[in-house]
């Protein structure tokens, strides 16, 4: 899927864009506060109908403006072309469209482009709560293996009615002997769950670390899934869940199983998130969002969009040129930059080169210098 042209509408520090991407390596340039990273979050809002950035998405819209929408054209592998919708105004639904016709949603919608981005408020899947990490192990789940969505999903189900269970329990009401039917279900789904889960990590961990070594982490960098039942099937973690209930139901609530699983990025054995420096946890970053892009390349033939805000600025000039030739290696790649020599080969005929000022974007039609 290729990601062919990007207009905008009243997004954020922009009042109309009309934006050609190229097919490899398309370099955002300009000052800090011109309006980049507005320009990479309208085209992740463009492709999946949501912010990168925040969940308020009043905050998207420029400032007097009544309405936004972005439009994302693409091509799929077929050379089919698609026409990609997404329109807010507060105090209405937000519309969303592919080719036309309004959908729900648009991340089961053909014609959408696979994304990936990296931007420093992102430093929160490293350091933030597991629950973002689960969220994030689960997406790339998604994206590896679009038929096990569901499996998530009927977790979380089987999950809300053993906690409702629970909760009934505790005022009186309800049988115990009815909790065994929901942890036989609960642990069905949640080890489906787990070797899920695992199988993701497993298809990422070793290009993390190679990708990691290449951009600079230093010592052994490691990716590491931490699940909360290491049952050997689902007989073995509905026994767990039995053996549990008297304490679930002093806390009112299901205390083991997937849903606390954990995913640890780790440098010789120590989490980033608590011994990395930013700088550290910047890179850990940057590396996992690589090597899933490139396990989803091998997966699903084709590459996510990769979008990367304000990665060269900490890199030596050994490690942009590795990060350039690694990103334009698979698949399409927007890289902002304050400096345009900070982009090893970004001055190439075949890189677009977009510059940004004021919020309005222009194509630069000359190399660098």
């Amino acid at each position: 899927m290729r990601v062919d042209r990007l207009r905008v509408r009243d997004f954020r520090s922009h009042a109309s864009a009309d934006v050609r991407l190229g097919a490899g390596l398309t370099v955002v340039h300009g000052r800090n506060g011109a309006g980049k990273t507005n320009l990479l979050e309208a085209l992740y809002f463009g492709c999946t109908g949501r912010s990168c950035r925040t969940g308020n998405e009043r905050e998207l819209l420029r400032f007097d403006a009544q309405a936004l929408r972005v439009e994302v054209s693409t091509t799929d592998a077929r050379e089919d072309t698609h026409e990609l919708y997404v329109a807010f105004q507060p105090g209405e639904e937000k519309r969303l469209r592919v080719d036309g016709a309004p959908v729900e949603r648009l991340l089961d919608a053909p014609g959408r482009p696979l994304v990936s981005v990296f931007l420093p408020e992102r430093l929160e899947l490293v350091k933030g709560p597991p629950a973002l990490r689960r969220s994030h192990l689960d997406a790339l789940v998604t994206g590896l293996w679009p038929t096990r969505t569901q499996t998530r999903k009927q977790y979380a189900a089987a999950l809300a009615q053993r906690n409702a269970l629970l909760g009934r329990l505790r005022t009186g009401g309800g049988s115990r002997s009815s909790m065994a039917a929901w942890d036989a279900e609960l642990a069905r789904h949640g080890i489906a769950l787990r070797e899920d889960r695992a199988a993701a990590v497993a298809k990422i961990a070793a290009r993390f670390v190679t990708i990691a070594r290449e951009l600079g982490l230093d010592g052994e960098p490691e990716l590491r899934y931490r699940p909360r039942t290491k049952a050997a099937d689902a007989d073995a973690f509905a026994l767990e869940l039995a053996e549990r209930l008297d304490s679930d139901l002093d806390r009112g609530f299901t205390q083991h199983g997937p849903h606390r699983d954990d995913l640890g990025l780790l440098r010789d054995g120590r989490e980033l998130k608590v011994y990395g420096s930013q700088g550290e946890q910047r890179l850990g970053l940057l590396a996992l969002l690589l090597a899933e892009r490139e396990a989803l390349a091998d997966e699903r033939g084709a590459a996510p969009l990769l979008l990367l805000d304000d990665v060269m600025s900490e890199l030596d000039a050994d490690r942009r040129a590795l990060l350039v030739a690694r990103v334009t290696a698979t698949g399409q790649a927007l890289i902002t930059t304050t400096d345009l020599a900070h982009v090893p080969g970004g001055d190439a005929h075949d890189v677009t080169r977009l510059e940004v000022a004021g919020g309005v974007v222009a194509e630069l039609v000359e190399g660098v210098g």
